[in-house]
């Protein structure tokens, strides 16, 4: 597994959000992008946009461009009910806990 490996950077995102929502705060984008993961602008909104139809995020919308890809709007960003169960029990998340408290890089901004 490797810090750029999709199921770490969809821990983090989610991890990130959840600690948002429970603290009633609004999710800071420099804090879970691109940059604060480590990894490209592109990479980013597919990850984005793949968390989006499964119902685990909800206010964004991902915005078609001329050509190729396309962009994300975020509006108001929240984990569902969905997002926070599938971090909780689903068990590539718990691999992705356990690699991640080695490198103590969990949620980002926190």
């Amino acid at each position: 597994m490797a810090k750029d490996d999709y199921f770490v950077i969809v821990y983090r995102i989610l991890t990130y959000l959840y600690a948002c929502f429970k603290q009633g705060e609004r999710p800071d984008v420099a804090l879970f992008g691109s940059d604060a993961l480590g990894i490209n602008n592109g990479y980013w909104g597919n990850v984005m946009e793949s968390l989006l139809p499964e119902g685990y995020i909800k206010g964004i919308t991902v915005l078609p461009h001329m050509g190729e890809g396309f962009g994300i709007k975020i509006l108001d960003l929240r984990i569902t009910q969905k997002g926070i169960e599938f971090l909780q029990d689903n068990s590539q998340m718990a691999k992705v806990k356990e690699f991640l408290k080695t490198f103590k890089e969990t949620v980002p901004g926190f």
